[in-house]
């Protein structure tokens, strides 16, 4: 009995029906002519966390940095069950077939449990699948190969999951205690992505602030053609002009000048250029894409889009796989056009019933993807009413760039005139709009395409024709400074951080990481995880919005400035994936790099400890009597409030409250038995236990509430505490 264990349910389902099989699973598994298909909730095992290796990491200390574990596995607790259910099935085969994502996290999450399971001896093989339509299926059934054949892809993977683990663990609990004893009370939280992102913000604010305005002029001239036509020109100036480095005047005498000079002078024609243009739909959705246009529409999070879109994904079947970072559609998938358009013509009317599925746009090109296709509908097109209004919003884009696909493109024509006045070169240009195609599915699209017409007639004039200055201004203009991050623009430029990058050969790194996508170009993130990034930096308080801006904030700030350069730029996504090729190629070991990591660890945990942290801490608290280093934080213990030193553990003095405050008249003592002997996570106070309405269950949350809402299960009477 063959084995196959895809990554995702829909994937499994799949399977079964190319084969022939059922739609429905009978238990675990679809069983089909004597072959199990099963499936993963994604990653069903994680990464032990050092606390479970030793004990002296239960607590956070600087003692014990830089932590080392071994690396090892355990269940994801909610997944337990259907674990089981899958290592049973896969002990009784005699072929375990791999069908995660063609990708490196695809194949790690398959492998690991094959590995967890102790099953490496059995025979194993890999299909690869990116596209859930039988004739894919089947054709990657053809081409089964040996699953060893891609252990450097699934060690790959392994290793940027165990030096993201420990480069984020160790240095958090490095920063954030340092912070502490200066009487910070929040986590100074470190990762490969989420501290560039910051760094990014923190760059964009200082170039927007440290911006100081300069003059420019632009020079017109208003034409009056021998034919009675009027038209608006530009002057364009030469090498040897007063300019910035945009090619901008900025010299008013001399804008001044060539104003006088071209004052009513004879105009001729030295050229009249006019293409004929077309302009296709936007290919459709990936998630960035989907979450920077949610955001320019109506403010949305990119983390609200993910859970909407796994909503209309899971609960109403709506859409294809949500978190895609392609915009690009297999060949088949034209060949379901018709019928699918017509299921969307209950939702859309007119709308689809005019699409044409016999035009074929460029999105269509197997060549181009890659783990998943782009996000479009399925077939099971719901009842717009019953969704709910983010529901709608967000269904109703994914489905109209996908009915927008079988519109023809926009076309306009667009002219380019150049002239000669008194010497000097002026150019005109015009668009004369053709057919709105595809724009006409949009209001907002359709009055762009209006808008972007301008002097309609210019295509009409000819060589020969002349005419002369009407009149001629210099209009002063003043430059901007670089505008300030909106969620839109900061999605975006996750995807291209290399732009920024000044090292050549980091920049090249960047960008050949990203050389076989069609939507990113050296960026960082991936599109599943972004959002969880960002969050992660508005809930530590690093960035905040202001408006439809994000901006960083002082302690965003002042963090960023406390992290070495390594720590807030892309350079390092670089250097990994350039080591992670070569472990896929298997020309280096997957330990190597993760030594690599530690080792870079070690040495910024010994920085920090000799020199200790250049960061300004704002704080109104009461110093800590006993070690005269920490602040006195609130912290509640089972017997009420009291006040402990907030470099606990080195120092472990509390002071009794009164009235809220400390009462640093009595005498500090040590921590008392029985007070809370765990700290939130997310703030440094007390963790408090708590009785759940069933009986013999408990739970806890952090003293802070309401300021901090941390939960975290009861597990033999400790928080299990989740990273």
């Amino acid at each position: 009995m063959r084995l196959f264990i895809a990554e995702k349910r829909d994937v499994a389902e799949a399977i079964s029906i190319a084969l022939g099989g059922p739609s429905k699973p009978s238990g675990a598994s679809f069983f089909v002519n004597g072959d199990h298909i099963t499936w993963l909730w994604g990653h069903v095992l994680r990464l032990t966390d050092p606390e479970e290796h030793d004990d002296r990491y239960k607590k956070w200390s600087l003692g014990v940095l830089p932590m080392d574990w071994p690396i090892s596995y355990a269940p994801e607790e909610r997944h337990i069950p259907h674990l089981k259910k899958v290592i049973e099935l896969a002990s009784n085969a005699t072929e375990l077939i791999n069908a995660g994502d063609p990708d490196p996290e695809g194949q790690r999450l398959v492998d690991e449990v094959i590995e967890y399971a102790g099953l490496e001896g059995k025979p194993i093989k890999r299909i690869l699948i990116n596209d859930n339509n039988s004739p894919a299926i089947l054709k990657a059934i053809e081409n089964i190969e040996d699953n060893e054949k891609y252990r450097g892809l699934s060690m790959s993977a392994l290793a940027r999951a165990v030096c993201d683990q420990r480069y984020g663990y160790n240095l958090t609990r490095c920063f954030t205690l340092k912070a502490r004893e200066k009487g910070y009370d929040g986590v100074l939280s470190v990762g490969r992505v989420q501290t560039p992102i910051l760094g990014l913000v923190v760059a964009r604010d200082r170039a927007h602030e440290a911006h100081k305005k300069q003059a420019y002029h632009n020079i017109k001239a208003q034409i009056n053609m021998s034919n009675s036509r009027s038209i608006s020109a530009d002057y364009i100036p030469v090498s040897t002009d007063p300019m910035d480095e945009k090619g901008r005047i900025i010299d008013a005498v001399f804008a001044r000048k060539i104003v006088n000079e071209v004052q009513g002078q004879p105009v001729s024609i030295l050229s009249v250029e006019s293409v004929n243009r077309k302009n296709s739909p936007p290919q459709p959705y990936n998630l960035i894409a989907l979450q920077a246009d949610a955001a320019g529409l109506w403010n949305y999070k990119p983390k609200a889009v993910l859970e909407i879109t796994q909503r209309l994904r899971d609960r109403h079947k709506a859409i294809t796989y949500n978190r895609s970072d392609c915009r690009f559609l297999n060949d088949d998938r034209h060949n379901e056009a018709p019928e699918l358009l017509k299921n969307l013509s209950s939702a859309f009317g007119e709308m689809a019933e005019y699409a044409n599925p016999n035009l074929k746009s460029k999105a269509f090109n197997s060549k181009k993807v890659g783990a998943h296709h782009a996000i479009i509908p399925t077939m099971n097109v719901p009842d717009l009413g019953k969704l709910s209004e983010d529901e709608r919003r967000i269904y109703d884009l994914i489905a109209r760039l996908y009915i927008a696909q079988f519109y023809p493109p926009a076309e306009f024509t667009a002219t380019k005139v150049q002239l000669e006045i008194a010497g000097h070169t002026f150019v005109a240009e015009g668009r004369l709009n053709a057919a709105p195609g595809w724009r006409c599915l949009n209001q907002a699209d359709l009055k762009d395409f209006e808008k972007a017409e301008k002097q309609k007639e210019l295509h009409k004039l000819q060589k020969s024709e002349s005419g002369h200055v009407e009149s001629a201004e210099s209009i002063k203009t003043f430059t901007k400074p670089p505008a300030r991050y909106s969620m839109k623009t900061l999605l975006k430029d996750l995807t291209g951080v290399a732009k920024y990058v000044t090292d050549p050969e980091i920049k090249k790194l960047l960008l050949d990481k990203d050389s076989d996508k069609q939507d990113e170009s050296g960026g960082i993130g991936t599109p599943a995880t972004r959002d969880s990034h960002i969050d992660t930096l508005f809930r530590r308080n690093f960035i905040a919005e202001k408006g439809k801006h994000i901006t960083s904030t002082e302690i965003g700030r002042g963090f960023h400035d406390a992290l070495p350069d390594f720590a807030v730029k892309p350079d390092m996504t670089a250097l990994w994936h350039e080591k992670q090729k070569l472990i896929e190629a298997g020309e280096m070991d997957y330990q190597d790099l993760i030594d690599d990591v530690d080792k870079v660890i070690a040495l910024e945990i010994e920085r920090v400890m000799e020199n200790g942290l250049n960061i300004d801490i704002k704080s109104d608290g009461v110093q800590c009597p006993r070690c005269k280093k920490g602040i006195l934080k609130s912290r509640q213990g089972p017997k009420g409030k009291f006040w402990g030193c907030s470099t606990y553990p080195e120092c472990n003095a509390i002071v009794q409250d009164k009235d809220g405050k400390p009462n640093i008249s009595s005498k500090p003592t040590k921590k008392p038995t029985g007070s809370s002997e765990h700290l939130c996570p997310e703030c440094g106070m007390g963790l408090i236990r708590r009785p759940a309405k069933r009986k013999g269950v408990f739970w806890w949350s952090c003293s802070g509430y309401p300021e901090c809402k941390f939960k975290a299960y009861d597990e033999k009477g400790k928080p299990k505490i989740e990273k």
